[in-house]
């Protein structure tokens, strides 16, 4: 790692100091002096509660497969700050961050403060302009109606879940925050949507209707036929797909590569197009880690990024069937999150489905303490233990489990970062947003 790669990142997270400011004023004015990079390829751009980062992903491998050369951005990362901006699978290089930092550093000027997460939207839309990209993914970071990311007008757009998280920054009900997911839809631009609550799905037909925004459901317009991601079909009203085979766990994933294979079909009639058999080999071969990853075996350890319990729900679920599927065996469960997330809501999901518990905490400023997630458990809990650092935690999991045994590490991607981190002896690289 270069000392002027260093000095990039350090000056990045040095932006932390302006927070969460909500808005396009300040992106728009780094962009139009940038050039309007955004502005020189065609984009997909995805939000959602849950799920937009591996929908993304699958996006980006079927384009790919197809031949197209694809920008990737999303956010955060895990392990590696560059793990955010990738053209065609590869992570912007430290060379590319230096010059990218002094370019923006130089739009932003004197007298725009931008935020982080503004910063780099910045950084990967320019880097995708140099880079000469066919086209680009672009997951939103939080919200829509005011993310950095809402300055794109994508060939479409795509809401994959809707559901309560970041309640400080998007309001506190449902359908408060679905407006500010529903903010993402551009008139006439065609929207995907996943599935739905009763009061999202209202908002979304509201917002869709007022910007004349052709309307794809999930459940309605297409859908998938089979519960297992080791087979399934895919169906619309452009096309019908067999064979169609996921490597990231979870039935959860069927609903994303629904999604994501829908705003492909949405995008037929431009010039990106995509054939079934790019879509088959994209959606086999996609790569999206920290969502039910598999690091280790004999026992399983298993790592997800889930924080609100929704995803806790839909990991819950796995954990379920894969004890069913494995009677003898024993699922424990390595639990650390931020503070600012519904820890309550999220353990009560997770803790009936583990045989033992192990608390910890990721060395982050917002992390909750162990003792601030024990005083979120519910009533009726498997047997607890703390462990001080994530390396003790997963040491200790490991010495509890048995070969047979499921180890799954959860609550927080940064949780997730840090223990991916420990398992390569590198060190985790500041994150944020």
């Amino acid at each position: 790692m270069s000392m002027a790669y260093r000095e990039s990142v350090a000056y990045l997270y040095g932006l932390q100091k302006h927070g969460i400011k909500l808005g396009l004023e300040t992106i728009n004015e780094m962009l139009a002096a940038l050039g309007r990079p955004h502005e020189r390829y065609p984009s997909f751009h995805i939000g959602g509660t849950n799920g937009k980062g591996s929908t993304a992903a699958m996006a980006a491998s079927v384009l790919r497969a197809a031949g197209y050369r694809v920008g990737l951005y999303t956010s955060p990362h895990l392990v590696d700050y560059r793990e955010r901006i990738r053209v065609n699978g590869d992570l912007v290089s430290e060379a590319q961050v230096v010059d990218l930092v002094q370019r923006v550093r130089q739009a932003a000027g004197s007298r725009l403060e931008p935020t982080f997460f503004e910063f780099n939207t910045a950084m990967a839309f320019q880097h995708f302009a140099d880079a000469k990209i066919d086209v680009a993914v672009v997951e939103v970071g939080m919200g829509g109606r005011f993310d950095a990311t809402n300055v794109l007008r994508p060939l479409v757009s795509c809401v994959t879940t809707v559901g309560l998280d970041h309640q400080e920054h998007l309001g506190r009900a449902v359908r408060s925050i679905a407006f500010e997911k529903a903010g993402i839809i551009k008139e006439e631009v065609p929207i995907v949507s996943g599935r739905l609550d009763p009061d999202a799905d209202q908002v979304f037909a509201e917002v869709s209707a007022a910007r004349h925004a052709p309307r794809l459901r999930l459940g309605e317009e297409f859908s998938t036929v089979g519960g297992s991601t080791d087979a399934f079909v895919y169906q619309s009203g452009v096309r019908r797909l067999h064979g169609l085979a996921c490597p990231l766990a979870g039935a959860h994933q069927l609903e994303n590569a629904a999604c994501a294979l829908a705003m492909l079909d949405a995008a037929a009639s431009t010039d990106i197009r995509v054939s079934d058999e790019a879509a088959r080999e994209g959606i086999r071969h996609v790569e999206w880690e920290g969502r039910l990853e598999i690091v280790e075996r004999n026992p399983l350890v298993v790592l997800d990024g889930a924080h609100n319990p929704a995803a806790a729900e839909a990991v819950a679920r796995y954990l379920a069937e894969y004890r069913r599927s494995n009677p003898s065996s024993r699922v424990h469960l390595v639990v650390g999150m931020m503070r600012d997330k519904d820890m309550r809501g999220f353990l009560a999901h997770m803790c009936p489905v583990a045989d033992s518990l192990l608390l910890t905490r990721v060395d982050l400023p917002r992390a909750a303490t162990v003792e601030e997630l024990r005083a979120a458990l519910p009533a009726a809990v498997p047997p607890s233990e703390v462990a001080p650092s994530v390396s003790e935690a997963l040491d200790r999991a490991r010495r509890t489990a048995a070969p047979r045994d499921l180890i799954c590490v959860t609550g927080s991607l940064m949780l997730v970062g840090a223990v991916k981190a420990f398992l390569r002896g590198r060190a985790l690289s500041p994150i944020s947003g």
